[in-house]
Protein backbone atom coordinates (compact mmCIF):
# COMPACT_ATOMS: atom_id res chain seq x y z
CA UNK A 1 0.00 0.00 0.00
CA UNK A 2 2.70 2.40 1.09
CA UNK A 3 5.03 1.56 -2.35
CA UNK A 4 1.43 2.09 -4.14
CA UNK A 5 0.90 5.61 -2.42
CA UNK A 6 4.74 6.45 -2.98
CA UNK A 7 4.26 5.93 -6.77
CA UNK A 8 1.39 7.87 -7.08
CA UNK A 9 2.35 10.68 -5.46
CA UNK A 10 5.60 10.64 -7.52
CA UNK A 11 3.47 9.99 -10.67
CA UNK A 12 1.15 13.34 -9.31
CA UNK A 13 4.34 15.37 -8.61
CA UNK A 14 5.68 14.27 -12.25
CA UNK A 15 2.40 15.73 -13.91
CA UNK A 16 2.64 18.61 -11.96
CA UNK A 17 5.96 19.43 -13.17
CA UNK A 18 5.52 18.98 -16.32
CA UNK A 19 1.86 20.53 -16.41
CA UNK A 20 4.27 23.25 -15.07
CA UNK A 21 6.83 23.13 -17.97
CA UNK A 22 4.33 23.07 -20.51
CA UNK A 23 2.35 26.19 -19.35
CA UNK A 24 5.44 28.45 -18.86
CA UNK A 25 8.23 26.97 -20.62
CA UNK A 26 10.54 29.97 -20.15
CA UNK A 27 10.06 29.92 -16.43
CA UNK A 28 14.34 28.35 -16.28
CA UNK A 29 15.59 31.01 -18.63
CA UNK A 30 13.49 34.14 -16.52
CA UNK A 31 14.71 32.40 -13.72
CA UNK A 32 18.60 32.09 -14.61
CA UNK A 33 18.55 35.70 -15.40
CA UNK A 34 17.14 36.47 -11.84
CA UNK A 35 20.08 33.99 -10.17
CA UNK A 36 22.66 36.03 -12.29
CA UNK A 37 20.94 39.39 -10.77
CA UNK A 38 21.51 38.20 -7.30
CA UNK A 39 25.01 37.00 -7.73
CA UNK A 40 25.67 41.02 -9.64
CA UNK A 41 23.16 43.23 -10.44
CA UNK A 42 23.63 45.18 -14.27
CA UNK A 43 24.28 49.01 -13.59
CA UNK A 44 21.00 50.63 -13.99
CA UNK A 45 20.33 53.36 -17.45
CA UNK A 46 22.61 50.92 -19.65
CA UNK A 47 21.16 48.96 -22.95
CA UNK A 48 18.48 46.21 -22.66
CA UNK A 49 18.49 44.00 -25.28
CA UNK A 50 15.46 41.84 -25.30
CA UNK A 51 13.90 39.14 -27.99
CA UNK A 52 14.08 35.81 -29.21
CA UNK A 53 17.38 33.23 -29.90
CA UNK A 54 19.26 35.65 -32.24
CA UNK A 55 20.04 37.95 -29.02
CA UNK A 56 20.46 34.90 -26.52
CA UNK A 57 23.02 33.26 -29.26
CA UNK A 58 24.63 36.75 -29.33
CA UNK A 59 26.42 35.76 -26.32
CA UNK A 60 29.26 37.94 -26.66
CA UNK A 61 27.43 41.04 -27.72
CA UNK A 62 29.22 43.48 -25.28
CA UNK A 63 32.19 42.80 -27.17
CA UNK A 64 30.99 44.42 -30.40
CA UNK A 65 29.85 47.27 -28.91
CA UNK A 66 33.20 48.39 -26.58
CA UNK A 67 32.20 51.71 -24.71
CA UNK A 68 28.52 50.67 -24.32
CA UNK A 69 26.98 48.83 -21.13
CA UNK A 70 24.68 46.01 -22.35
CA UNK A 71 22.48 43.81 -20.86
CA UNK A 72 21.45 40.44 -22.87
CA UNK A 73 17.90 39.33 -21.87
CA UNK A 74 17.13 37.58 -25.24
CA UNK A 75 15.62 34.03 -24.64
CA UNK A 76 15.27 31.73 -27.34
CA UNK A 77 12.07 30.61 -29.03
CA UNK A 78 10.85 33.32 -27.61
CA UNK A 79 7.48 35.73 -29.41
CA UNK A 80 6.56 39.06 -28.76
CA UNK A 81 3.68 38.05 -26.42
CA UNK A 82 6.25 35.90 -24.33
CA UNK A 83 8.08 39.57 -23.90
CA UNK A 84 4.90 40.71 -23.12
CA UNK A 85 4.39 38.00 -20.61
CA UNK A 86 7.88 38.53 -18.64
CA UNK A 87 8.43 42.30 -19.17
CA UNK A 88 8.22 42.87 -15.30
CA UNK A 89 10.84 40.75 -15.20
CA UNK A 90 13.25 41.20 -18.19
CA UNK A 91 12.47 44.94 -18.77
CA UNK A 92 11.69 46.85 -15.50
CA UNK A 93 14.12 45.94 -12.79
CA UNK A 94 16.83 47.43 -15.08
CA UNK A 95 15.85 51.06 -15.72
CA UNK A 96 17.00 50.65 -19.39
CA UNK A 97 18.11 54.32 -20.70
CA UNK A 98 17.29 52.17 -24.21
CA UNK A 99 15.12 48.98 -25.20
CA UNK A 100 16.43 47.39 -28.31
CA UNK A 101 13.94 45.08 -29.54
CA UNK A 102 14.74 41.56 -31.85
CA UNK A 103 11.45 39.56 -31.75
CA UNK A 104 8.75 38.44 -34.30
CA UNK A 105 10.13 36.18 -36.43
CA UNK A 106 9.12 32.86 -34.12
CA UNK A 107 5.39 34.51 -33.78
CA UNK A 108 5.55 33.95 -37.77
CA UNK A 109 6.95 30.70 -37.86
CA UNK A 110 4.17 29.51 -35.31
CA UNK A 111 1.53 29.61 -37.89
CA UNK A 112 -1.85 31.38 -38.78
CA UNK A 113 0.35 34.91 -37.95
CA UNK A 114 -0.18 37.61 -40.63
CA UNK A 115 2.10 41.00 -40.53
CA UNK A 116 -0.69 43.19 -38.83
CA UNK A 117 -1.14 40.28 -36.10
CA UNK A 118 3.28 40.92 -35.70
CA UNK A 119 2.55 44.49 -35.76
CA UNK A 120 -0.17 44.58 -33.65
CA UNK A 121 1.71 42.47 -30.52
CA UNK A 122 4.66 44.83 -31.09
CA UNK A 123 2.29 48.43 -30.27
CA UNK A 124 1.22 46.67 -26.95
CA UNK A 125 4.82 45.93 -26.16
CA UNK A 126 5.67 49.11 -27.34
CA UNK A 127 3.09 50.86 -25.25
CA UNK A 128 3.99 48.59 -21.95
CA UNK A 129 8.02 50.06 -21.98
CA UNK A 130 6.59 53.63 -23.16
CA UNK A 131 4.37 53.66 -20.46
CA UNK A 132 6.57 52.46 -17.65
CA UNK A 133 10.37 53.59 -18.82
CA UNK A 134 8.80 56.70 -20.84
CA UNK A 135 11.84 58.02 -20.86
CA UNK A 136 13.57 55.12 -22.31
CA UNK A 137 14.65 54.79 -26.40
CA UNK A 138 12.99 51.99 -28.06
CA UNK A 139 14.88 50.20 -31.02
CA UNK A 140 13.19 47.61 -33.25
CA UNK A 141 15.66 45.12 -35.22
CA UNK A 142 13.70 44.46 -38.46
CA UNK A 143 12.65 40.51 -38.65
CA UNK A 144 15.92 39.03 -40.55
CA UNK A 145 15.43 37.02 -44.07
CA UNK A 146 16.44 33.25 -42.43
CA UNK A 147 16.51 30.52 -45.38
CA UNK A 148 14.78 28.13 -43.49
CA UNK A 149 11.98 30.76 -43.57
CA UNK A 150 11.90 31.17 -46.92
CA UNK A 151 7.99 31.34 -47.18
CA UNK A 152 7.09 33.86 -44.79
CA UNK A 153 9.52 36.48 -46.16
CA UNK A 154 6.38 37.87 -47.68
CA UNK A 155 4.72 38.16 -43.90
CA UNK A 156 8.24 39.64 -42.65
CA UNK A 157 8.33 42.33 -44.99
CA UNK A 158 4.70 43.36 -43.84
CA UNK A 159 5.26 43.21 -40.40
CA UNK A 160 8.57 45.44 -40.45
CA UNK A 161 7.14 47.83 -42.88
CA UNK A 162 4.35 48.11 -40.62
CA UNK A 163 6.87 48.45 -37.53
CA UNK A 164 8.92 50.91 -39.04
CA UNK A 165 6.09 53.39 -40.04
CA UNK A 166 4.34 53.28 -37.01
CA UNK A 167 7.99 54.28 -35.05
CA UNK A 168 8.46 56.81 -37.68
CA UNK A 169 5.84 58.75 -36.15
CA UNK A 170 7.40 58.34 -32.55
CA UNK A 171 10.23 60.54 -30.73
CA UNK A 172 12.97 58.12 -28.90
CA UNK A 173 12.94 55.52 -31.45
CA UNK A 174 14.85 53.52 -34.11
CA UNK A 175 14.21 51.02 -36.81
CA UNK A 176 17.37 49.07 -37.70
CA UNK A 177 16.24 47.56 -41.18
CA UNK A 178 18.73 44.53 -41.27
CA UNK A 179 16.35 42.87 -43.61
CA UNK A 180 18.15 43.86 -46.81
CA UNK A 181 21.53 43.85 -45.87
CA UNK A 182 20.90 40.08 -45.69
CA UNK A 183 20.32 39.67 -49.23
CA UNK A 184 21.74 39.46 -52.46
CA UNK A 185 21.57 42.29 -55.15
CA UNK A 186 18.65 40.16 -56.47
CA UNK A 187 17.14 39.54 -53.94
CA UNK A 188 18.12 36.02 -52.10
CA UNK A 189 19.22 34.62 -49.12
CA UNK A 190 22.39 34.28 -48.09
CA UNK A 191 22.64 31.04 -46.45
CA UNK A 192 26.49 31.65 -45.78
CA UNK A 193 25.68 34.27 -43.22
CA UNK A 194 24.08 31.37 -40.95
CA UNK A 195 24.46 28.15 -39.21
CA UNK A 196 23.77 24.83 -40.38
CA UNK A 197 19.84 24.74 -39.81
CA UNK A 198 19.88 28.41 -41.84
CA UNK A 199 17.99 29.97 -39.21
CA UNK A 200 20.56 31.14 -36.56
CA UNK A 201 23.27 33.49 -37.32
CA UNK A 202 27.37 32.33 -37.70
CA UNK A 203 29.74 35.82 -36.69
CA UNK A 204 29.64 36.89 -40.03
CA UNK A 205 25.78 38.22 -39.32
CA UNK A 206 26.05 39.30 -36.40
CA UNK A 207 28.91 41.71 -38.02
CA UNK A 208 26.02 43.16 -40.13
CA UNK A 209 23.78 43.66 -37.56
CA UNK A 210 26.38 45.74 -35.71
CA UNK A 211 27.16 47.85 -38.07
CA UNK A 212 23.29 48.52 -39.00
CA UNK A 213 22.70 48.29 -35.05
CA UNK A 214 25.94 50.98 -34.27
CA UNK A 215 24.78 54.40 -35.04
CA UNK A 216 21.36 54.06 -33.01
CA UNK A 217 22.95 53.08 -30.09
CA UNK A 218 22.80 55.91 -26.97
CA UNK A 219 26.03 56.87 -25.29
Amino acid sequence: MLRLLLICINSSLLFTACSQNSSDPFKPEIDAFKAADKKSFPPSNAILFIGSSSFTMWSDVQSYFPGYTIINRGFGGSGINDIIKYAKDIILPYHPKQVVIYCGENDVAAGNVTGTDVFQRFTQLFNFIRNRVPEASIVYVSMKPSPSREKFRPIFEDGNKMIQDFLSRYPKTGFVDVYPLMLTPDGKTRPELYLDDQLHMKRAGYAIWKQAILPYLLK
